[in-house]
């Protein structure tokens, strides 16, 4: 929900920005990476969200086609959730953090003049993004294994 919004502010701060470099010539560093920091945010912040929906990014030829159960599409996405999500989601927890403690300790602004000060806050939203993406990924698996192994009048 809050990277829809983020959508609706990166368009108008876009079409703010485009306006003052082109009709009054005034461009600012603070806009343009504010403009990169939104863009990050709606990706980082979407991507449980957009999992949650079944919304990703997938190749759709075998999985959405009717030769393929509700069974076999569940047991594709435990395999996935399991060896492919859960570990890319903790390789990026570890190795970002002591990246996202730097920049804490050292409390990282933008190195550009006129940029940012606050650039910390965004990289504390990638352990935040890929935090709300395990869980999902867990949910998931919840749910792909309850369909499995719950018998159902369909299965």
């Amino acid at each position: 929900m809050l990277a829809s919004w983020f959508v609706l502010a990166l368009v108008f701060l876009i079409c703010y920005d485009v306006m003052m470099r082109y009709v009054f010539q005034q461009g600012s560093i603070a806009l343009q990476e504010l403009e990169w920091h939104l863009f990050a945010l709606i990706f980082l912040l979407g991507s449980a969200y957009t999992l949650k929906h079944d919304e990703h990014v997938r190749v759709d030829i075998l999985f959405k086609s009717r030769f393929v159960s509700a069974r076999q599409r569940a047991w594709i996405n435990l395999i996935g959730t399991l060896f492919l999500l859960v570990p890319f989601c903790i390789l990026i927890l570890v190795t970002a953090w002591p990246f996202v403690e730097n920049a804490f300790y050292y409390n990282e602004g933008s190195p550009d003049p006129g940029g940012l000060p606050y650039r910390f806050i965004l990289k504390g939203s990638i352990l935040v993004a890929f935090s709300l993406l395990i869980l999902q990924g867990i949910a998931e698996l919840i749910r792909n294994m309850l369909i499995l192994f719950l018998p159902t009048e369909s299965n």
